[in-house]
């Protein structure tokens, strides 16, 4: 079965490219693109497509206000985010609101495609300078309110670059059980139930 993709884009010229670009790959179905999300409701609950594509300033309803939308409607639906803003302020709200994950438009369209894939594989990609600002918040405030270990704080630094359970257990040379087991640890000092919980708790109190 292909991967089904809705698009939310304002700018027609980008919004078609991104379409064909990904219509003419074997394996990625796209079901609509849109200039906007404000009828994001409707549309999900008719396409329901494994992936949304988001901009974030659009007319009417922002696409933070449109991830929520997605996510109310469709909680498996996974929204990449694709946008100019580098803010930490735009980022933390978006992830709030359930984004899977963060591209900026400067991103080499092909990219695309990786993270379509890690998303899917459960991960949150990041373009690299985001990654970097997550990070940055993290570095900022040092301390360890919610005891951590040091493994576990590796993990989550891993989390928020975007890295799926398989791909954290790669880099830390661990079992793909022992990372799920220090990921569901995290969870429960966090007081969360999922990895992008987790990351926007850590951006908003900068935990660690």
């Amino acid at each position: 079965m292909p991967v089904t993709i809705v698009l939310f884009e304002d700018n027609d010229r980008l919004r078609e490219s991104l379409s064909y670009l990904l219509g003419a790959c074997d394996g990625y179905d796209v079901k609509g693109d849109y200039n906007n999300c404000n009828d994001a409701v409707a549309i999900i609950r008719q396409m329901q497509p494994d992936i949304v594509l988001m901009d974030i300033d659009m007319p009417g309803n922002s696409g933070i206000q449109g991830v929520a939308m997605v996510k109310d409607t469709r909680p498996q639906t996974a929204v990449i985010m694709y946008t100019v803003f580098e803010d930490d302020e735009r980022l933390f709200q978006c992830i709030c609101a359930g984004a899977d994950g963060y591209l900026l438009k400067k991103t080499p369209p092909v990219k695309l495609f990786d993270a379509i894939a890690e998303v899917l594989d459960g991960g949150a990609p990041m373009s690299p300078l985001i990654a970097r600002r997550v990070l940055n918040s993290f570095q900022q405030k040092p301390g360890n309110r919610y005891n951590l270990s040091a493994r576990e704080i590796e993990v989550l630094q891993l989390l928020i670059k975007g890295n799926s359970i398989k791909m954290i257990a790669a880099q830390l040379h661990i079992a793909f059980d022992t990372a799920r087991s220090h990921l569901k640890n995290i969870y429960h000092k966090l007081h969360v139930n999922c990895g992008k919980e987790a990351i926007a708790k850590a951006l908003n109190e900068k935990i660690i």
